[in-house]
């Protein structure tokens, strides 16, 4: 499979390990100061790029036919606008917060306990998020993604980065530390105890290996997809 790298940073250079041990070759590794050549040439796209990149370099895939896998976040606003563009183009698209397999399994988990702790009106939810300090974004998009899986299964309503926000918020603590891939934590707290789940990541190989196995998966179809439909999970 020839791969394009969209961002050639430190996420990039590990999917570009973990694709060539996988076999697969690298066509282009597009970084900020340049082109789109070669992405012509490529079977799937991996955008690990920034904020600012992520919309541009998805939209010049499905344009040009090319399947096109996002691990950026910090760019939802426009989601939908790629939604669109996908289905006008017949193309094939994957956003993810995080690729990573057990994060995955992670959010199906905090999805059932969400659902079960909604009947227990004693504990309030609340969130931690640990990143290195090149990360952008604040809450991270696994952090947003992990808030929206309790709000839609809870009596919850939004999520805020503020402590003092009112009961039906999340607080997400979103901190930035150097040398952390990602650490995720749920915490439901009542008077008496606090029940917690927790995910935390050992390096970005987890990450980049998740990415390469949706680009694999994604090649041949058409249409919006996410991780749930690589990972065949079922609600």
């Amino acid at each position: 499979m020839k791969i394009a790298l969209l961002g050639y940073g430190k996420m990039g250079k590990v999917i570009e390990r973990i694709a060539l041990e996988r076999g697969h070759e690298i066509v282009l590794r597009k970084s900020s100061t340049t082109t789109y050549d070669g992405l012509e040439n490529a079977d799937v796209a991996i955008d690990f790029s920034i904020p600012t990149s992520a919309v541009a370099n998805i939209s010049e895939c499905l344009h040009h036919s090319i399947p096109v896998v996002s691990g950026t976040t910090g760019w939802l606003e426009d989601y939908p606008k790629m939604v669109a563009l996908c289905d006008e183009k017949k193309g094939a698209f994957i956003y993810g917060s995080n690729f990573s397999l057990g994060v995955n399994l992670f959010f199906e988990l905090n999805d059932y306990l969400a659902k079960m702790m909604s009947k227990f009106n004693q504990y309030s939810v609340s969130m931690e998020e640990i990143h290195h300090t090149q990360k952008l974004d604040a809450p991270s998009g696994t952090a947003i993604s992990l808030a929206k899986g309790i709000i839609d299964n809870s009596n919850y309503t939004d999520w805020s980065l503020d402590k003092n926000s009112n009961e039906n918020t999340i607080y997400i603590d979103a901190q930035r530390i150097e040398n952390v891939p990602g650490t995720h934590s749920i915490f439901y707290t009542s008077a008496v105890d606090t029940i917690e789940i927790k995910h935390t990541a050992h390096s970005r190989d987890g990450f980049a290996f998740g990415a390469v196995i949706a680009a694999e998966w994604l090649v041949g179809k058409k249409g919006v997809f996410t991780m749930r439909d690589v990972l065949e999970l079922e609600k």
